[in-house]
């Protein structure tokens, strides 16, 4: 059940699921299962009287991932990957009351996706709405508690004989949005009047920048704390920044990574490099005044420096992160891999160092 401020109108349980459409739902589930340990759930396709679409559901520990590929030309869903490539489409919002949360997001002013929707099978029923939000991307309500199956009604249990080992991915962390030069403030406002989230960090231009690119960013927050979105805008600068790039690419705003959290970054990390997964690196100059800015951490320098993970601080603690490469064509989502040792923060120490990174892909693909 939901612990939320009393004055919460939109109890939020955390994330239910995150649905992203791409080209190939088949390989693209192998490969989240190899290079980053996920795990198989469930299906839906031909086989299970889905004609439309086949998606697979992976997990680890509580993070539920569908990916889904169109069966036929000239749906909706091929239309979203030809205009945007492979990118998010759903971000599912576990809640006790899905007609509840949806009336509350009508009436503070949202635009309806999917009004109260039950379906059910012989493992019970699930009722589920949703809304829209930036870009394309949806909210759904997914209200589950009297339902016993894999996922949802329409998919079966999937346990294929291949299977890896989990790298100790736990919960979604926070997801981040991109949305055009101006538009920021316009979804702050959304997210407080529609969903009751509230502010709570805030980065302009001098905290997210560097010589050539900058950004601005304003983190909203549920009332418990389990959803974090924070939206970025461009700033303007001498070159075009991995907000413009993203927007170029991706032709609307949309999610622009999903941080998904350890509790062994090392470890995690660590495997994910050997089985191919790609990072942003930094220079070693990063590492080398690293324990005078941040103090003393657990984990040794000397092992985090190879692995290219960085440290943050905060008033609560310090926090350690990564950030892959695009892992699609389009130079669009990417996922972030964060462990928290206390901090509540999101590594504004690094930004510079982290800019400075994507600039460098970003001249590689001369786009910068």
């Amino acid at each position: 059940m939901s612990t939320f401020l009393q004055d919460d109108f939109m109890p939020l349980n955390g994330t239910d699921f995150v649905e992203i459409y791409v080209s190939n739902s088949k390989q693209a589930a192998h490969y989240y299962k190899t290079a980053f340990g996920f795990q198989s759930l469930a299906y839906s396709g031909l086989e299970t009287g889905n004609r439309d679409k086949e998606s697979y559901v992976i997990v680890q520990d509580k993070i539920r991932i569908v990916l889904s590929s169109p069966l036929q030309s000239g749906t909706a869903m091929g239309q979203h990957i030809d205009k945007h490539g492979d990118g998010v489409k759903f971000v599912a919002l576990w809640v006790d009351d899905a007609t509840r949360n949806y009336e509350e997001a009508i009436s503070h002013g949202a635009k309806s996706y999917l009004e109260p929707t039950k379906t059910s099978d012989e493992f019970g029923y699930v009722i589920q709405s949703g809304i829209h939000t930036f870009g394309e991307v949806i909210h759904l309500f997914v209200e589950r508690s009297n339902y016993k199956g894999a996922f949802l009604p329409g998919y079966k249990a999937w346990n294929p004989t291949f299977k890896t080992e989990p790298i100790g991915l736990k919960y979604v962390d926070h997801m981040v949005g991109n949305v055009e030069l101006g538009k920021m403030n316009d979804w702050v406002k959304f997210y407080e009047d529609v969903m009751g989230f509230k502010q709570i960090l805030s980065f302009d231009d001098k905290d997210i920048s560097t010589e050539y690119t900058a950004l601005m960013s304003k983190v909203m927050s549920n009332g418990n704390g389990r959803i974090k979105f924070p939206i970025n805008e461009p700033a303007i600068g001498k070159r075009k920044s991995q907000i413009d790039e993203y927007l170029d690419f991706y032709e609307s705003p949309g999610i622009q990574h999903v941080a998904l959290a350890t509790d062994d970054i090392v470890k995690t990390v660590t495997e994910m490099q050997n089985r191919g997964v790609e990072f942003l690196t930094v220079p070693n100059t990063y590492y080398e005044d690293l324990r005078t800015r941040i103090g003393e951490i657990d984990e040794d320098i000397d092992v985090l420096q190879p692995l290219g993970i960085l440290v943050d601080r905060d008033e609560e603690g310090y926090l350690l992160q990564i950030f892959t490469k695009p892992i699609q064509s389009r130079p669009t989502m990417f996922y972030e891999i964060i462990q928290r040792k206390g901090a509540t923060s999101f590594g504004k120490g690094n930004f510079k160092a982290l800019f400075e990174s994507i600039e460098r892909e970003q001249e590689r693909r001369g786009t910068l």
